[in-house]
């Protein structure tokens, strides 16, 4: 073959070499344009964000007559945020002259309805709200509600949170600070800047990595779509999608989504995402409401919101955000009276800002075990419900001040080393079971271990009244006038070592009736009486009560030896305050969609599991440990006229201290213990009973006057012999019955009582 011949085939192969070599990439530059489209549109077409669930406190709700003072409203309007004004006009707005109250409710939409905004006055008397009236049109009001307090919230996994808004809910302004200051030409591209990607390249290819040249779609794309490298492929990538995106979304579209996507800081370990979480974040405002130097505040921070932070660099913030406002006057954005206004205004950034992801993580943790029962963990942490709870913001800052102040007190009063004490508290609604409050530890914004949940300990002498109320449903063999034995025990069972309890005196007080073993918590009397019982029996009861844990049938189950939470025991006891029935604990009224259509309620779940006659007896004798026994110094907090009920716990070696109690409207347990189980040296009443009463005091209890059943009837008992006796008789109590129980021999009257005769004869005087 001669050399001409040569170069024409070689040409000729060059030639189909070239032809395949760019049909090939421009198959494959189009298989990857495809690609991009498909993944463009199906994303942003569907469901862009993961929206955390929003969990609010219960709402409270204002009618005439209910038991309310002045400040714990006012507690309620600043936990709200409501802002004080001398005129109130705007929802979120309030005045307080004296007992008189002059506010804007906001609107809201509950489960039930929608609720529109409401200009109210409420005047209180003494503790009561004694009149609410509609401002507007003078007449009386029967029942208003406050919008609920937002408590947190279950973010997704990377913790990013956002309050959606459309494009038509941004104000015009903020639009125009964002074109002027990111992207001028953002009307008239088509989704990329040939300069700046221009000087991307040159940037990349002398080394320096991409360096801006992003229009505001490039920036949703990069946020949106991408990862965060910095490659040539990716800034390719980054421009194709900025043209597919343009090619099938309008610019309002594509800005709304911008809107959304944005960072803009942190709140602890929460990501603030979008103009609209943003706008709350730093201005406590929806977005529609925020003025033109806010909004270009919030422009300025789209550069670098941890450099421009307007609560640690208000200086730098100050200049950034004049800087927006001088690029907006440049290209008339805004007239010059208007730039000159704005830019003397100050910040105007909100005080405080949220403190983490929930001020109350313990309670939080609670609403998500109960609703991972019936939802998926992922449509938690995307699907933006909106949960309702029954979580009291009153109770619950009750309850926390009064658990640190005391740990902080017993540590000094008990030469403890400081913050060595922890405790748990949990409060519920004696009637309906709803917790009003969780406490996990002395650290209340903790989002670590959850004692109220998950620290089971030896529970001590609370699992006395079991036994009681076992013995007590056989009214034909006891009576809280029954004598017990008191005398030594030595208890010898196969595979344990003899167990030989002692009281807490270390004596032995012979022969005692059944209510004072109760009140003065006697470990030997009860445990004899445990056993004649039946262990497994007593152990069961619990179950009944609402205990779900196994529990061990040894005979040191009897004095409490087994172990369960602080919610545990608020479930047992839960049983005892409603009177007999078992009532589930329940943290969530009802769940929302994000649009706020109803999507499931969580009612109210009753089950008589006691009578009501050895309810009624268990109760009256956990009021004599108030009135005579082991916590008769809550005298010290609360006046006996409220006729409480409660017992105390103490663990061998003083390792923990527990006081469960109830009032007419509220049950609280409160736990004190160390994290390393090491001796707090403390007993139930010296510990935990004075986080009980502190709490309760604030919270101005209902007495308890529990309704007295059918078949209860009352006499005259003699202390000493449990024998029927004369009212006058020194020495006589009267009991309530089961009728039919109650002792028919008579003892003898040993002496009389004069001021008990005294009593009588007024009583029958007036009958």
């Amino acid at each position: 073959m001669d050399r001409a011949l040569f170069e024409k085939f070689r040409n000729f192969v060059t030639r189909k070499r070239v032809r395949f070599t760019l049909l090939s990439l421009a198959l494959l530059l189009s298989g990857f344009a495809l690609y991009l489209d498909i993944t463009v549109r199906a994303q942003f077409e569907g469901k862009r964000w993961a929206m955390p669930a929003r969990v609010y406190a219960r709402p409270l709700e204002l009618y005439p007559g209910m038991k309310l003072r002045p400040e714990q409203l006012t507690m309620e309007l600043a936990m709200l945020d409501y802002h004080v004004a001398a005129d109130p006009q705007d929802p979120g707005s309030y005045r307080r002259r004296g007992d008189e109250f002059t506010m804007v409710t906001r609107p809201f939409t509950f489960w039930d309805e929608a609720q529109a905004t409401l200009p109210l006055q409420a005047d209180f008397d003494g503790g009561h709200l004694s009149t609410l009236t509609n401002r507007a049109t003078g007449k009386p009001v029967t029942l208003a509600r406050l919008d609920p307090v937002p408590i947190g919230g279950i973010y997704p996994a990377h913790n990013e949170d956002r309050v959606l808004v459309k494009f038509d809910e941004i104000p015009p302004h903020l639009v125009k600070g964002l074109v002027a200051i990111e992207d001028r030409q953002f009307y008239a591209h088509h989704g990329f800047s040939a300069r700046g990607t221009a000087r991307a390249l040159v940037s990349i290819l002398s080394g320096g990595g991409v360096q801006g040249g992003s229009t505001l779609t490039q920036q949703l794309v990069k946020n949106f779509f991408l990862t965060p490298e910095r490659t040539l492929r990716r800034k390719f990538t980054e421009v194709m999608m900025s043209m597919l995106l343009e090619l099938h979304y309008s610019k309002d579209e594509i800005l709304e989504a911008y809107a959304n996507e944005i960072y803009l800081g942190q709140d602890g370990n929460r990501a603030i995402h979008g103009l609209g979480l943003a706008s709350h974040f730093y201005f406590d405002r929806p977005l529609s409401r925020l003025d033109l130097p806010q909004a270009a505040l919030l422009v300025g921070l789209v550069k670098g919101p941890s450099h421009y932070d307007p609560r640690r660099h208000p200086a730098r913030a100050l200049a950034r955000r004049n800087l927006v406002l001088q690029e907006m006057r440049k290209i008339d954005f805004v007239t010059q009276a208007q730039y000159v206004v704005a830019r003397a205004s100050p910040l105007g950034v909100a005080e405080k800002a949220p403190e983490g992801t929930s001020p109350y993580p313990a309670f939080i943790e609670l609403v998500h075990r109960q609703l991972r029962r019936d939802y998926r963990e992922e449509d938690l942490r995307s699907e933006g419900l909106q949960i309702f709870t029954t979580l009291d913001p009153l109770v619950q800052t009750s309850a926390e001040r009064a658990l640190t102040s005391r740990l902080t007190q017993l540590e000094k009063d008990r030469r403890i080393p400081p913050k060595a004490l922890e405790g748990a508290v949990v409060v519920s609604h004696s009637q309906n079971g709803e917790v009003q409050a969780l406490v996990g530890g002395r650290d209340t914004r903790f989002e670590g271990f959850n004692r109220a949940l998950d620290a089971a300990r030896p529970v001590g002498s609370l699992m006395k009244p079991v036994i009681y109320l076992t013995a007590l449903e056989q009214p034909d063999s006891y009576t809280l006038a029954t004598l017990l034995d008191d005398s030594p025990l030595v208890w010898r069972e196969r595979g344990t070592s003899d167990w030989e309890p002692q009281n807490y005196d270390k004596e032995f007080h012979g022969q005692i009736p059944l209510r004072i073993a109760l009140a003065n918590s006697n470990n030997v009397s009860t445990a004899r009486l445990g056993l004649a019982l039946g262990v497994r029996r007593i152990m069961d009861n619990a179950r009944r009560l609402g205990v779900e844990r196994d529990l061990n049938a040894y005979a040191s189950s009897l004095l409490g030896a087994d172990s369960l939470s602080p919610l545990e025991v608020t479930q047992m006891y839960q049983t005892f305050a409603s009177g007999g029935f078992l009532v589930p604990l329940r943290a969530i009224r009802e769940v929302l969609m994000a649009d706020g259509q109803p999507l499931q309620r969580y009612p109210l779940s009753v089950e008589q599991v006691i009578e009501p006659g050895p309810a009624y007896l268990v109760t009256h004798g956990l009021q004599a440990v108030v009135r005579e026994g082991t916590a008769d110094a809550l005298k010290k907090y609360l006046s006996p006229d409220l006729h409480l009920a409660g017992k105390t716990g103490t663990t061998n070696d003083l390792r923990d201290s527990w006081f469960a109690g109830y009032t007419g409207d509220r049950l609280a347990v409160v736990w004190i213990g160390r994290d390393d189980n090491q001796p707090v040296n403390m007993t139930g009443a010296g510990g935990a009973m004075t986080v009980w009463g502190e709490m309760m005091a604030r919270l101005d209890p209902d007495p308890l006057v529990p309704p007295t059943p059918e078949n209860i009837e009352w006499s005259w008992i003699d202390s000493a012999t449990g024998l029927r006796a004369d009212g006058n008789c020194q020495g006589a109590v009267e009991l309530p019955f089961i009728r039919g129980s109650a002792p028919m021999e008579t003892a003898p009257c040993a002496a009389h009582s004069p001021a008990r005769s005294l009593k009588n004869w007024f009583e029958r005087l007036f009958e």
